[in-house]
């Protein structure tokens, strides 16, 4: 689920909705609507999941840390360093909840656009004179909370599908997957997917 946010809501202190153009390149009192809000539900207070699945690479600093090793102390701040902060045995460092797009990569800062012009699925819509999408998000988005949420043979639900990403990320990391769309013509666009994942795995 997400939740869109900025601009000045109805209700506000002013009474009215200011539009996003009119703030952002006319009166220039606000940077661009760029965060969205990603809630993860669960019907258990401890849900399945596993960090392991989606570790960062260590930063030079920790693997610095690991050769010449660290002695525990006890920060001003009040945090405990051990004598084990350095091992870096389980492959990789646990990710921030803001985190890299390509979360791979050790960077802090999940960032990823929506503006895909040429790529296999928007190429055969116009091709077919099919409706794009209007609200398609990046494939890395699902990939992480699948690799964090499920284990292969695991079954990903998606009722809101739209352009059937999650279904394609889904079968790229051999999960089962049901999918649910109320518009036909984005389901029948979706089959796009599929191809486009054949041809160029590293998108998924």
């Amino acid at each position: 689920m997400t939740n869109r946010t900025g601009g000045e809501r109805p209700g506000s202190g002013f009474g009215r909705q200011i539009s996003e153009t009119r703030l952002g390149t006319i009166r220039r009192v606000r940077v661009r609507d760029s965060v969205e809000y990603v809630w993860w539900l669960s019907k258990t207070p401890h849900p399945k999941a596993s960090n392991l699945n989606v570790l960062k690479e260590y930063s030079e600093d920790m693997i610095r840390l690991n050769r010449n090793g660290v002695r525990g102390t006890t920060r001003p701040s009040g945090h405990v360093i051990r004598d084990s902060f350095d091992k870096i045995h389980a492959g990789g460092a646990i990710p921030p909840n803001v985190t890299e797009a390509e979360f791979d990569l050790p960077e802090a800062m999940m960032k990823m656009g929506n503006n895909a012009a040429n790529d296999v699925y928007t190429r055969r819509c116009k091709e077919g004179g099919i409706k794009i999408h209007p609200a398609r998000f990046p494939a890395l988005l699902p990939k992480f909370f699948i690799k964090l949420l499920t284990d292969v043979n695991d079954l990903v639900l998606d009722p809101f599908t739209g352009s059937l990403t999650t279904g394609a990320v889904a079968e790229q990391l051999d999960r089962r997957w049901i999918a649910g769309e109320a518009v036909e013509e984005y389901l029948k666009a979706g089959k796009f997917r599929f191809e486009e994942m054949s041809q160029n795995p590293m998108l998924f």
